[in-house]
């Protein structure tokens, strides 16, 4: 890039940025009373439970390392970052903050040193979360043993790692606000809002972004980027969403990891397995009621490809035969609980076929829950398939037992034979 687009790039950015701080400013709500982030058992129980709800382990604990130390990279289009340390080292962690400067944080997205978060951090979502609710988190979060592990930094390329140009990113996609409830709505609906809108930040996966990562938010889906998996649609009208889905099965998928209707699988899993199957039956009750209510959505869907040849159903069916039957049946019906369904099951129905291809190569793996405590997985055929086998049994199952999705090619397959697991 030449000298003068860089100033223009600096120059744009510095502008934008005089007026983000203009507008909007950040919000402040007080706490009720400094009992409401003391250090009680029943403080720290609740912020437990809401830590869990809100999966905050996921990004803010390295795998083999403390809980809630930081560490854990996340890569972007964007560069990677790493989540900061939340333990109460006054050094490192967050020992030194106070509950107003947390509250900062989670409601308007900046740093107790005045610097804007990166929305990797998703205080688009956490915005919606109470006062309350985030003293309790303080409360919970400051109860933990202190873990003296310094913050990495982020790894971000240029210009993304210039302040002004987040400053203007917020000025385009952000607005603090606190979740309101809807009082022609039922108490469990709003609770399920609640949930999903906010500490769940279940659009950060669920909804398309754009090429500045700004999310839609209207949880009709989209592929996850840089880790190559599709979070569907989770709207009620949408064809491949849970309109159609009784109320005890969602409760069951989020619960325990498996339904009649699927399994979980791939970063899903790892959200049952951490967050979901702690939360109470009432609570997994509300969010079904919440997303089964959501409208269809006018959401593009990804281009559609050509119907499986009778040469290529065939070879797939002898495919299937072979390796597939014994567990998923003939039928395709499976047999519950250990082996799910084919027939109707949108996680291989889905266009793109980025979830079943992923799930052939590297094998599908449910969580293990309270609910489902010793879980059957699937072996990985990614050393027995060629592409063009992968593809050709896909292509079988995605027609088959009422099926009618499009046929998986070998160079989809092949596109995602080298995508990191996770």
């Amino acid at each position: 890039m030449k000298k003068a687009s860089l100033a223009l790039v600096v120059l744009a950015g510095a502008a934008i940025a005089a007026m983000a701080i203009a507008w909007p400013r950040a919000q402040h709500v007080p706490a009720a009373s400094p009992a409401a982030y003391a250090p009680t058992p029943e403080n720290i129980a609740r912020g437990a439970y809401l830590a869990r709800a809100g999966d905050c382990i996921a990004c803010h604990t390295a795998r083999g390392a403390p809980a809630y130390a930081g560490g854990r990279a996340l890569d972007t289009p964007f560069g990677r970052l790493y989540g900061p340390n939340l333990t109460p080292d006054r050094e490192t962690g967050i020992g030194a903050w106070s509950a107003d400067e947390f509250w900062n944080a989670l409601h308007n997205g900046i740093g107790r040193d005045g610097r804007l978060l990166y929305p990797a951090f998703p205080y688009t979502n956490t915005t919606r979360v109470t006062r309350a609710d985030s003293d309790a988190l303080y409360a919970y979060f400051r109860s933990l043993p202190a873990v003296r592990q310094a913050n990495r930094p982020h790894e971000l390329d240029f210009p993304y790692n210039q302040q002004a140009l987040l400053a203007g990113w917020r000025l385009l996609y952000f607005r603090p606000a606190v979740f309101a409830p809807q009082p022609q709505r039922g108490a469990a609906w709003n609770r399920g809002a609640y949930l999903v809108e906010g500490l769940g930040h279940c659009s950060a996966c669920h909804s398309t972004r754009n090429r500045l990562g700004a999310s839609g938010e209207t949880l009709s889906g989209g592929l996850i980027p840089t880790i190559g998996w599709y979070a569907p649609s989770l709207t009620a009208g949408n064809e491949a969403g849970l309109g159609d889905w009784d109320k005890e099965h969602i409760v069951a998928l989020l619960g325990t990891g498996i339904s009649p209707r699927g399994t979980a699988t791939g970063p899903m899993a790892e959200v049952v397995a951490r967050s979901l199957q702690h939360l109470t039956p009432g609570d997994l009750g509300a969010m079904a009621d919440y997303l089964k209510s959501l409208p269809a959505t006018s959401a593009p869907q990804p281009a559609t490809g050509e119907a499986a040849s009778e040469q290529l159903l065939a070879e797939g069916k002898r495919i299937y035969d072979k390796q597939c039957v014994d567990c998923h049946g003939a039928d395709g019906k499976g047999r519950q609980p250990a082996y799910p369904p084919l027939a109707g099951n949108r996680a291989v129905t889905l266009t793109p076929a980025v979830n079943a291809i992923r799930m052939v190569l590297n094998g599908g793996f449910p969580p293990g829950t309270a609910g489902n405590p010793r879980p059957y997985g699937m072996p990985p055929y990614g050393h027995e398939l060629s592409d063009a086998q992968v593809a050709a049994v896909l292509s079988y199952v995605r027609g088959s037992w009422g099926n009618a999705a499009p046929a998986v090619t070998s160079p989809e397959v092949n596109r995602y034979r080298a995508v990191p697991l996770d």
